[in-house]
């Protein structure tokens, strides 16, 4: 996937601010996350409801960064029976590491360290009803902050680092404090997935149709399609996720509009399945969802992610989906850098 950046990425293992013996994750579009927060708001009861919410896992991120942090707006008046409706911004991260035998299968790769390989800031207005998803290329050059470290102490500031290095350093902690600092968005949660979650879930869903207007043929992420339309199984819908080299000259900004097609694909799928008709794909969707989860402290518990209840107006039309704006870096072809200006109102845009 990527290497290290200029300043090695040795100061940390990506494990860190993680609970004992938890796994990295990996999460190939920010739409996954999107969709999980969504079925889940469709419900689970009963004797499923107890194993669903043990499968969670969680880092608490708020305790790790303190009030150091861009400030949460004012919340908006809500009703005592009325679903929150103030705005939220998802930090929807994933690494490149495959830890795990499935995991192995459908990615390959070292487990021993990770990167985070995919990152989105899903951004949802006030009220519920759209969202804007931005995506950030991993080869973005950007100041990281000091991170703390669960041990103690806390990482350097590193300039001109990879942004992708960030989760390798510090762990979830530390990719929402770059992306804070990036940003000036005070990130009110944390979401991530695996390889083999994301590809049971799109299977649970009974696949997802996307149009392709190129042939696809990457050797790294096993996928080959002809252009047209494909309605692609759940190791397919991951390839596409993956794909870098079969398109745009193995760009990653090519990939990012692939991850970001396959957002509202997702959100089509589960808008064309009526999960409440449907128990047991209902629970097959939540465990594949759960199962793989790795959230914020404010989301590790089914009610907490009972969110998606006021999330379910969402639907591929009222998602925007946009690219954090770049430019190649001057010094290295292969790196991009922020343009500033125009990022600035992006993000202003967002407050």
């Amino acid at each position: 996937m990527t290497g290290h950046d200029g300043n090695g990425g040795h100061e940390a293992t990506g494990d860190e601010g993680r609970r004992a013996g938890r796994r990295p994750r990996f999460l190939t579009a920010a739409g996954l996350t999107l969709a999980c927060v969504l079925v889940l708001g469709a419900g689970a009861a009963g004797w499923a409801y107890w194993q669903l919410n043990g499968n969670i896992k969680s880092v608490d991120i708020n305790s790790a960064l303190g009030d150091n942090r861009p400030a949460r707006p004012a919340p908006s008046p809500t009703a005592a029976d009325a679903q929150p409706t103030d705005a939220l911004n998802i930090l929807v991260l994933g690494s490149d590491s495959r830890s795990g035998a499935e995991n192995q299968e459908l990615g390959g790769g070292d487990s021993s360290g990770a990167r985070s390989d995919t990152a989105m800031v899903v951004h949802v207005e006030p009220g519920r009803e759209r969202a804007t998803v931005v995506s950030i290329p991993r080869d973005t050059l950007v100041t990281r902050p000091s991170c703390p470290r669960p041990s103690g102490g806390s990482t350097r500031v590193a300039y001109n680092a990879m942004f992708n290095n960030a989760y390798a350093v510090g762990g979830p902690v530390c990719a929402v404090k770059t992306v804070e600092t990036l940003t000036g968005l005070r990130m009110d949660h944390y979401m991530e997935i695996d390889f083999s979650g994301f590809a049971k879930l799109v299977d649970a869903l009974g696949g997802v149709t996307v149009s392709t207007a190129q042939d696809i043929d990457d050797d790294k992420s096993h996928l080959r399609l002809e252009a047209g339309t494909h309605h692609l199984n759940g190791t397919q819908a991951l390839g596409l996720a993956r794909t870098r080299y079969g398109i745009g000259g193995g760009s990653d900004l090519a990939r990012i509009g692939l991850q970001q097609q396959l957002v509202k694909a997702l959100l089509t799928q589960i808008s064309a399945t009526d999960l409440l008709t449907d128990p047991a794909r209902l629970y097959r969707v939540a465990d594949a969802v759960t199962g793989s989860l790795t959230t914020d402290t404010g989301l590790d518990s089914l009610p907490e992610l009972s969110l998606g209840q006021s999330l379910r107006g969402l639907s591929a039309e009222a998602v925007r989906t946009v690219t954090m704006p770049v430019a190649q870096a001057p010094w290295d072809r292969n790196r991009v850098v922020v343009r500033e200006g125009e990022a600035r109102e992006l993000w202003e845009s967002l407050r």
